[in-house]
């Protein structure tokens, strides 16, 4: 109670009851002391984890990784066909060439042809042939504006199947890269268009990858066939300005480049 007899004396529970309303009213409901406090110490209590193994160099990595899926080596040369007739049919029928469910799809086309248009695997929406889904279209729409068709073309896949991430340095184990250097040679194309070079030059023995890009000839017991490597057709559907690139490569290649 204040001392009303004594003016002068201030009433401090109503001092102290003002303050603290007008500190609430500021948004400051809690007590703060101006001690430093050390809030790690329980952090620190925690124990520390074991520092990680260096990463080994990748010259030391090992080329397929333990828990991979181990691709089984194609079966001896001596039992590969020897024409393009009996290529196709030991081409859908060889285990080791693809993982065993996949649709397979034969290539397509003449021995001897004008041209050879190798391409990594079929695409996924291949669905009624090799090259018959949006890959193919853009495939058709080149052959045309180079006053080709596919009678005079001969359309071929490193792989017999679609395989998703397809692990090229265990296939080139396995020996696709000597399967595919067969196929080239039954098929004696007078040139070769290899799309997709980045996983193709795996199999073609080119280390880094990036070397088929500037791929020349492929050679062949009899004569190299001139080649050129470019972007696979499912990334130039992707970006248009690659077409580009690879048209005017195409027409410096084929010697119709005009200046």
């Amino acid at each position: 109670m204040p001392d009303t007899a004594n003016p002068q004396i201030p009433d401090w529970s109503a001092a102290v009851t003002a303050a603290l309303d007008w500190w609430r009213d500021a948004g400051v409901d809690h007590a703060f002391v101006d001690d430093p406090q050390d809030w790690l110490t329980q952090a620190r209590d925690v124990p520390e984890k074991a520092p990680l193994a260096p990463m080994k160099p990748l010259r030391d990595m090992p080329a397929q990784r333990s828990d991979s899926p181990q691709i089984a080596k194609v079966s001896d040369r001596s039992g590969w066909p020897q024409s393009l007739e009996a290529f196709a049919p030991w081409w859908l029928d060889e285990p080791h060439l693809a993982p065993a469910g996949l649709r397979r799809l034969p290539p397509i086309g003449p021995a001897g042809a004008d041209l050879m248009v190798l391409v990594p695997m079929p695409s996924a929406d291949d669905t009624e042939a090799l090259l018959s889904g949006r890959a193919g279209r853009l495939l058709d729409g080149i052959l045309a504006a180079s006053g080709l068709d596919r009678t005079r073309t001969y359309m071929a896949s490193t792989l017999p199947a679609h395989v998703p991430m397809p692990d090229w340095q265990a296939f080139n184990t396995a020996g696709l890269g000597d399967v595919l250097l067969h196929h080239i040679a039954l098929a004696a194309p007078k040139r070769l268009l290899i799309l997709g070079a980045s996983g193709i030059s795996t199999l073609l023995g080119h280390d880094p990858p990036n070397l088929a890009l500037s791929l020349r000839d492929i050679n062949q017991e009899s004569s190299p066939i001139a080649a050129l490597s470019a972007r696979d057709l499912e990334a130039m559907l992707a970006r248009p300005a690659l077409k580009a690139g690879f048209w005017s490569k195409w027409l410096e290649w084929t010697g119709t480049k005009t200046v």
